[in-house]
């Protein structure tokens, strides 16, 4: 039997902010299992592997690397034990439509200015007091809003949120693209500017410009890779989450999420476990006191609760804007492409046409689209004398386009859009003969992002950070109808990408423990005093 002092979790999803979740819980003293759906974990950060070759099929970019060293110094380790790190040379390379040389972005903000200034005279001067303003605003962001789950006001009443108060207000009124053209002149230099916005899910002319800030991290402090991959990273997690004490339960699929009638003057039930499929094929429940759903939060709630308890209905849905959908492309290639680092992007010249046509429901041709060559940095992920290619190429976020598949076998949609961005990036990058190097290839379609990951909409990334889904604005992490239900990961606060949804996990746990300050927690973690785990040798009944 469990110490009757001691609280027990389920955590429902196993990608990166359950692991976290599960990690950072049980060592605050939490009895914690969680469950996966899918045979490994990982979630949207997955792998897949053939004849020698070993794909990241999500997440390839190590950005906010303080947010990673001070989740691991929680658990009383660090990014530098846990992960073997290299910085790039160059961050990236981007390739723009029209014009024959490529941009190297530096982890140098001197060196990008130079740049910067080469392609447009006083562009250097301007980009300084771009990131001057990027890195303050990052810093308030960092100290007032993105370790809260907003559910006090007090936070937010600081002298200095006060005096900046209009400013952050600007900033979440105006559309980045706007921000960036007021203080750019050339297309390129607003692209790259506006780039960020891809990255929430987004497109620069939808998301406010307080994102500005986020230049404040690829032009200053560069771009950074886990030897191994991410999947390395996910390792990582697991392992720590196990140390901490969490049961962690792969192929076991959450089919419901269990709950009580509440009492009188509280939420309209309480929850009170999970009902699961374990890999037999066998239902059953897992007790708990507290749920934690971290998996894609449509999927959740219009799955796993009936209609009166849920917060998130299918009609709150329905007014919002989804990330865009996406086609990955996983190539093998024979012999060496020297004409690419190992992050790429291709950039088309009318943004506002690729844009338009995703909203659309179209798929822009051609594509702006990003290329990581991990095999320019880590020999482990190709055999010798191949390299390692993964492509994604915008697309809507409709399902209807249809699943990828190994070898061409891919529906016709998403073979179409393949064997287009192959066609592009040899072009654009000067090898001809890239298609007949091919000698592994996979896709991945929206429908696979439908079906694998409950991904609503089938998009890659969730719901995209527009003013109307930002900071306050977001998904909450505690449902209004359900006691002791609570959420993480990149569909609630504070949103899209690694970084955040390790930042979800720490701001669950703070709502829990009833801290409403924006402030991170002291490293290394202690448990709460009435969370201490039970003595050694008991287990979960």
């Amino acid at each position: 039997m469990r110490s009757t002092s001691q609280r027990s979790v389920v955590i429902i999803g196993g990608g990166i902010s359950g692991l976290a979740s599960a990690a950072l819980l049980a060592r605050d003293g939490y009895d914690v299992d969680l469950v996966e759906a899918r045979d490994g974990f990982g979630g949207r950060a997955g792998r897949w592997e053939r004849d020698g070759f070993r794909f990241d099929t999500g997440p390839s970019w190590y950005l906010m690397p303080e947010v990673f060293d001070h989740f691991f110094h929680l658990l009383g380790t660090s990014a530098a034990e846990q992960l073997d790190l290299e910085r790039l040379i160059p961050g990236y390379r981007i390739f723009f439509e029209g014009h024959a040389d490529p941009l190297d972005i530096s982890a140098s903000a001197t060196e990008n200015m130079e740049r910067f200034e080469a392609v447009e005279a006083g562009a250097g001067h301007r980009l300084e007091r771009y990131l001057d303003s990027a890195q303050r605003t990052y810093d308030i962001a960092v100290e007032r809003f993105l370790y809260t789950s907003f559910d006090s006001a007090r936070p937010f009443l600081s002298a200095e949120v006060v005096r900046r108060g209009p400013r952050l207000m600007q900033l979440l009124l105006e559309p980045l693209e706007s921000f960036v053209a007021r203080r750019f002149h050339d297309p390129r230099l607003r692209q790259i500017l506006g780039y960020p916005a891809v990255f929430l899910g987004s497109s620069p002319g939808r998301t406010p410009s307080l994102y500005h800030l986020m230049s404040s991290l690829d032009l200053t402090g560069g771009v950074q890779y886990p030897h191994g991959g991410f999947a390395a990273l996910i390792d990582a997690m697991v392992d720590l989450a196990r140390a901490a004490g969490a049961r962690l339960h792969a192929g076991t699929a959450a089919t419901r999420i269990v709950t009580a009638p509440g009492g009188p003057g509280r939420a309209r039930a309480t929850a009170r476990g999970v009902q699961v499929r374990d890999p037999a094929g066998e239902e059953r429940t897992l007790d708990a006191d507290v749920v934690v759903a971290t998996a894609d939060l449509h999927h959740v709630e219009t799955t796993m609760l009936p209609r009166p308890l849920q917060t998130y209905p299918e009609s709150w849905w329905r007014r919002r804007t989804s990330s865009p959908g996406g086609v990955l492309v996983m190539l093998g290639i024979r012999g060496e492409l020297p004409q690419l680092p190992h992050h790429t992007l291709l950039f088309t010249r009318d943004w506002s046409a690729n844009f338009g046509a995703i909203a659309d429901g179209r798929v822009p041709s051609p594509a702006s689209t990003y290329v990581c060559k991990p095999s320019a940095t880590d020999s482990s992920v190709a055999p010798p004398g191949h390299e390692n290619l993964f492509l994604l190429v915008p697309a809507p976020a409709d399902p209807a386009l249809g699943h990828g598949g190994e070898d061409g076998a891919g529906s016709s949609a998403v073979e179409r859009i393949a064997d287009e961005a192959i066609e592009q990036l040899g072009r654009w990058a000067g090898v001809g003969d890239l298609s007949d190097r091919v000698v592994v290839r996979r896709t991945v379609g929206p429908a696979d992002f439908r079906d694998d990951l409950g991904a609503w909409r089938g998009g890659i990334l969730g719901p995209a950070h527009t003013l109307r889904q930002s900071a306050f604005f977001r998904a909450g992490n505690a449902s209004r109808r359900v006691d002791s239900l609570y959420y993480a990961g990149s569909s609630t606060i504070p949103g899209i990408g690694l970084p955040m949804c390790l930042i979800s996990a720490e701001v669950l746990l703070k709502r829990l423990r009833g801290d409403h300050s924006p402030s991170r927690l002291p490293t290394p973690m202690s448990p709460s005093p009435s969370h201490r785990p039970p003595p050694e040798g008991t287990i979960r009944s």
